[in-house]
């Protein structure tokens, strides 16, 4: 069991679907001119028409619901919950507004429902927006007891002139990465798999709440204004996420962190995927769960400024919207 298609998932067939439907979506669209953007991006933006953009985005959890249910543990995946969501709408550079969450079980646990919520209500503290509604839906013969989903939906706002949209990157941008708490709440169905024989403490970890970067984007914001050119958060299908900032350019990664480097756990599912660069950096984050384009000359001048962890990860340069991660192992690998 090394990739994520024997684990039960195809990155291909969902891509197509995406790319199906988005045409359809897309003509839909045109007959509303207030619409900006939408499938595709990371999240979708309404014109106010009054200076504003409202920005959107919503998300689950995935099958890291099964890893927290296998556990019995149920007071963190709320976490997840909102930070799949609001990462999103700060792609764009949208202040988090408000909430909401969708909750469906087999048979209503008052215990289980009561943690949840209480994860997500922390996630939003970090968010800095309120939960406003939401649905709890019992469903028996949907879901057995014992078993639940979720769904998130986040709502933002941005001014026009704030609107980080990737159409100001230029060849030579400097490419940073913001480290992951963990695996966040990408790769499961595989990640899954590959613990399935760990002991209960690993699983445990792998259970760590995804990172929100509500401040970071904020204070990245704060210190290169329309410099900052670009966000990519990095969920499902790993470093192809970072074309959807420009895809008119290239994406050259010379500095990634090297194995040795990685924290256990991320070393440990490596080893267990037979070291195949290419499934893994297309699976999950590999340490990084948001990556921004900055321009290179405010950067050199500025990048003391920021105060929190991160690492120059490489360059932009001219191209067709694809990553080339220049591994330690001498190769080039492309996504």
């Amino acid at each position: 069991m090394t990739n994520y298609k024997s684990a039960g998932v195809d990155i291909e067939a969902g891509d197509q679907f995406v790319e199906k439907i988005k045409v359809k979506l897309q003509k839909q669209c045109s007959q509303y001119p207030r619409v900006l953007a939408g499938v595709g991006g990371f999240a979708a933006v309404y014109d106010m028409q009054d200076g504003r953009y409202l920005v959107s985005g919503t998300d689950g959890v995935g099958t890291k619901l099964k890893l927290a249910q296998e556990l019995d543990l149920h007071n963190t995946i709320g976490v997840d919950l909102v930070a799949m969501c609001v990462n999103d709408i700060l792609c764009t550079g949208a202040r988090p507004l408000f909430f909401l969450d969708y909750l469906a079980m087999g048979k209503l646990d008052l215990g289980v429902s009561e943690k949840i919520i209480e994860g997500i209500l922390t996630g939003l503290a970090t968010s800095g927006a309120p939960l406003i509604g939401g649905e709890t839906a019992e469903m028996p013969g949907m879901y057995q007891n014992g078993e639940y989903d979720l769904a998130g939906f986040a709502v933002g706002e941005v001014r026009k002139e704030n609107l980080i949209d990737g159409t100001k990157v230029k060849e030579g941008d400097v490419i940073i990465g913001l480290p992951s708490s963990g695996f966040h709440s990408n790769g499961y169905s595989l990640l899954r798999k590959l613990l399935e024989r760990e002991s209960r403490e690993t699983k445990v970890e792998a259970l760590t709440p995804t990172k929100i970067y509500r401040m970071e984007v904020q204070a990245l914001q704060e210190i290169f204004g329309v410099e900052l050119k670009g966000l990519a958060h990095i969920t499902g299908s790993g470093l192809a996420n970072i074309p959807r900032i420009n895809g008119d350019f290239d994406y050259h990664l010379t500095a990634w962190p090297k194995v040795k480097e990685w924290p256990p756990h991320y070393q440990m599912v490596f080893g267990k995927m037979n070291n195949n660069v290419a499934e893994a950096f297309s699976t999950f984050n590999m340490g990084m769960g948001m990556v921004a384009v900055i321009d290179r000359e405010r950067y050199n001048s500025s990048s003391t400024k920021i105060h929190f962890p991160h690492r120059v990860l490489g360059q932009v340069s001219r191209g067709q919207g694809v990553v080339h991660l220049h591994f330690e192992d001498g190769q080039i690998y492309k996504f």
